[in-house]
């Protein structure tokens, strides 16, 4: 029985296009600067980023928190959403080995951060306070539903941060999602900040790797720091050549997952049992709780789809289903038959 599995999109696995790719690479050392195939993905992303240079990382966590440290010193302060990834998921990283203060202030419901919270977390120049240097943001914003964030907003945030003497900072693990519900190009979305990450290891489908985007000062100081946490790798351009399949085929796909996500949501409202998240799914997640008398709870209902071989995730009465390129039309149809059989 085929697994389905809607945890996350990272649980993508790579198409046989980019396993041919990884297996004819071309490859050399990557700390050396040699790996062609690592050069060439870095110089694309760049180019598709509308940055400077490019930089190829093993993760989107490692993404930030060599992107974090480039940008701050110890005692430095960033200010980020309460929901933002960097503060809920990488594990303190900032603080644990940059010694960078955290500053955090509420996301609104669509994700964003109030220009007036930004402007309001900014410290004036005193003894007693961290310098605040940093500002972050997320695109899509994954903890609030996955909103993409809008154009003008990147840019009122870049232009607020830049007035203040602040970087900007966009955590994009999925601003390729962001930039196909909007309809413009990723460069509309990047361009303003100082700073950009993407996950190659999420929608798009490969098995490993993240990009950071910047000028060519930053992404040298990003190298040391990737460097320095451990990220220097040797003939990477197996990884790469995935990157460089994904980057030219995964992209213009990804809008049939945020429609198949919109199907599974539409199915998934008719049942009384399931209360959708308002304006769910925004991309290619479905956020929903189950009803105080729904007829199974989250371990069990978990339990069962286990055992029908779909894989879902759950936490407290809250459910995320994520559907990327390995859900077809026919895992959505399966998924919402049972969702009415255990459930109606």
């Amino acid at each position: 029985m085929q697994t389905i599995d809607y945890r996350s999109d990272t649980v993508t696995h790579p198409t046989p296009a980019m396993l041919e790719a990884m297996h004819r690479a071309p490859l050399g050392d990557d700390v050396y600067g040699e790996d062609p195939t690592v050069n060439q993905l870095q110089r694309v992303s760049a180019r598709l980023l509308g940055k400077d240079a490019a930089l190829f990382v093993p993760s989107g966590t490692m993404g930030n928190l060599a992107s974090v440290l480039a940008h701050c010193g110890r005692g430095d302060e960033v200010i980020m959403g309460t929901r933002g990834h960097t503060f809920l998921y990488e594990a303190g990283g900032i603080a644990a080995l940059g010694g960078i203060h955290p500053h955090t202030i509420p996301n609104q419901s669509d994700g964003t951060l109030a220009l007036e919270d930004i402007e309001n977390a900014i410290r004036s120049e005193d003894v007693h306070y961290p310098p605040s240097r940093l500002l972050i943001i997320e695109n899509t914003q994954n903890a609030c539903g996955g909103y993409a964030i809008p154009v003008d907003y990147t840019r009122a945030t870049a232009d607020l941060a830049h007035r203040h003497g602040l970087k900007l900072h966009i955590d994009g693990a999925r601003i390729f999602n962001a930039a196909i519900k909007l309809g413009v190009d990723v460069q509309e979305l990047s361009k303003p900040a100082d700073s950009v990450t993407f996950c190659l290891s999420k929608s798009l489908c490969c098995p490993v790797g993240a990009i950071i985007g910047g000028d060519a000062d930053f992404i040298e100081r990003t190298r040391r720091m990737r460097k320095m946490l451990g990220g220097g790798m040797r003939q990477a351009g197996v990884l790469a050549a995935a990157g460089l399949v994904a980057l030219e085929t995964m992209i213009d796909r990804l809008a049939e997952d945020h429609t198949r996500a919109q199907h599974l949501a539409a199915g998934l409202a008719e049942i009384p049992a399931i209360h959708l998240y308002p304006g769910t799914p925004q991309t290619n997640m479905v956020y929903f709780r189950l009803a105080s008398d729904a007829r199974m709870g989250t371990t069990e209902l978990v339990k069962v789809f286990g055992s029908e071989g779909i894989r879902i995730g759950g936490h407290g009465d809250e459910f995320r289903l994520v559907t990327h390129y390995w859900i077809d039309d026919a895992a959505v149809e399966k998924t919402l038959v049972l969702f009415k059989k255990y459930l109606s």
